[in-house]
């Protein structure tokens, strides 16, 4: 079996895009990272690409007179590659709906809560950790979802709870959720190239052998 072509768009330190590329070298990922995008100049993940000899590249946000531009130059960068899978491993800018378009079915991304809860607009990062602790809630975890044209929206591949314990900050929840994020894009990249995912409207089914 062939391996698919993958892309990572990340604006952070990537530690989610490191558990990939570690799944990838040893073959638990039938897939080839082939670019890694950031939205930031500075994000670290960057850094970590380079080192794997992986094709880094930034299209930084803020460079750009409107966001119209951006997206065609995100757009046409990926479309070089014609990558198989999508993958938002901590990316912070909005897609475009010609985008999620062209690579519809394609584009998977992970979420710091149990979706559809603390996610949406405004729901990233420690953002969702703050917000789950001051709602009181007893349960937390991380969540991977293909995606659409509105935010943390689209049909759900994996969930994973974490409890959330007395005393906890922002700052330690979202560490716990972290290691979680980690197993769930693994494995959910695992599964879509291994065709192992198939969608059924809002519902995705795991194939089994």
């Amino acid at each position: 079996m062939s391996k698919l072509k993958i892309a990572v768009l990340v604006s952070g330190s990537g530690s989610n895009l490191q558990a990939l590329i570690d799944a990838a070298a040893c073959g638990s990922i039938q897939g080839q990272i082939e670019i890694v995008i950031s939205d930031r100049p500075g994000a670290y993940a960057l850094q970590r690409a380079e080192k794997h000899g992986i094709t880094a590249a930034c299209i930084d946000k803020k460079s750009y007179e409107n966001k119209i531009d951006f997206d065609i130059q995100l757009f046409n960068r990926l479309n070089e590659v014609q990558p198989d899978l999508i993958i938002l491993a901590g990316y912070l800018s909005i897609l475009s709906s010609e985008l999620i378009e062209k690579y519809r079915g394609k584009i998977i991304n992970i979420h710091p809560s149990l979706l559809p809860a603390f996610g949406g607009k405004g729901f990233y990062g420690e953002k969702v950790h703050k917000a789950v602790i001051e709602s009181g809630a007893k349960v937390s975890g991380a969540t991977v979802h293909f995606v659409d044209e509105n935010t943390d929206t689209g049909p759900i591949i994996l969930q994973k709870a974490v409890v959330v314990l007395y005393g906890d900050t922002p700052e330690t929840l979202a560490k716990r959720v972290l290691a979680v994020e980690h197993y769930l894009i693994v494995k959910a990249a695992e599964l879509f190239c291994s065709n192992k995912l198939k969608q059924e409207g809002l519902n995705v089914r795991i194939l089994r052998e």
